[in-house]
């Protein structure tokens, strides 16, 4: 089966987790079994700092209180371990535009949150490791852009702007996922290049602080990117199942068009899943519902954008 999940937390969850052989949301031998897939392989150098109330207030490299070593230890061991893992023979790393057609589980690099960056010329040492989609934020702004969680929403900074116009240069694909509307917007408006929302979904449909609204949905669209609607149950509904990835497909084919509407399941990253899609196997009953939009929703919009960003 052709399937591109633009995002996964494979590294991340392999901590706890067997990632191989395991029987959870997502492993390699799950992937395996739906023949030709593509998954973007997240890289989330994220720890845990606490704000006066107990709660998570940010793992931003450049926070007066914290470190960038320990972000660096965690970035480069979960680099390692999809290096390892194209090494045994059980993935190809997808690095440029022809090596979409290799067949077998592929994993295409993307980092989640641009803090740990000191700089955006970091950017280059990162390419050459591999790395081809790069996320500004996760949930807390950082010296690139704002995230959705923002209490003052102010967009790109300027180093933000030469990471999007460097990505551009190099062939790395920009990820808007978890950014504010002011960053959305900024990065559309900037990108020479396809602009995609890796996990999100609609917030006409769900008012939920990862979802976008139409006028970031139609940015993402003008750039010819794609958003990937997500398997985040906090983002789909009251009672999530399978038919809300649907009806959020649904909604942005109608208001923006087809070739927009790619899949971003966050599996290994979300706790609970929606019923009916508890695993990557389940995507083969998405395609059911989907029915003669599968193909385009599961594999040819994405691939589409990569080949118009990734360097031959």
């Amino acid at each position: 089966m052709r399937f591109v999940d633009l995002h996964e937390d494979l590294a991340f969850s392999s901590q706890n987790f067997d990632l191989v052989q395991g029987e959870g949301q997502c492993s390699i031998k799950m992937l395996q079994q739906l023949g030709d897939p593509l998954v973007f392989a997240v890289i989330f150098p994220h720890i845990n700092t606490w704000d006066e109330r107990g709660e998570v207030l940010s793992a931003a490299y450049g926070h007066p209180t914290q470190s960038s070593a320990p972000l660096l230890q965690v970035l480069w061991e979960q680099f390692k371990l999809y290096l390892y893992l194209e090494r045994r023979g059980l993935v190809s790393i997808v690095r440029k535009a022809s090596d979409l057609e290799k067949p077998g589980v592929k994993l295409l690099l993307a980092l989640e949150g641009a803090d740990v960056l000191t700089d955006p010329y970091d950017l280059h040492l990162l390419y050459e490791m591999g790395l081809r989609c790069v996320g500004l934020t996760w949930n807390y702004d950082n010296k690139f852009a704002s995230s959705c969680m923002s209490k003052k929403d102010y967009g790109l900074t300027g180093y933000g702007e030469e990471l999007v116009k460097l990505a551009n240069k190099l062939g790395v694909l920009v990820d808007v996922a978890h950014a504010g509307k002011a960053t959305v917007l900024d990065v559309t408006s900037l990108s020479k290049a396809p602009v995609i929302a890796s996990h999100a979904n609609v917030k006409k449909i769900r008012n939920h602080v990862r979802n976008l609204d139409d006028e970031e949905l139609e940015t993402i669209a003008k750039t010819d990117g794609v958003v990937g609607v997500t398997a985040i149950t906090s983002a789909l509904s009251e009672n999530p199942s399978i038919n809300d990835l649907v009806t959020h497909a649904s909604y942005i084919e109608q208001k923006f068009g087809l070739r927009h509407v790619a899949i971003g399941t966050d599996f290994l990253g979300v706790q609970s899943t929606p019923q009916g899609f508890e695993n990557v196997l389940k995507v083969q009953e998405l395609a059911k519902l989907l029915g003669e939009k599968a193909d385009k929703i599961l594999w040819e919009n994405a691939v589409r954008v990569l080949k118009s960003v990734l360097k031959v």
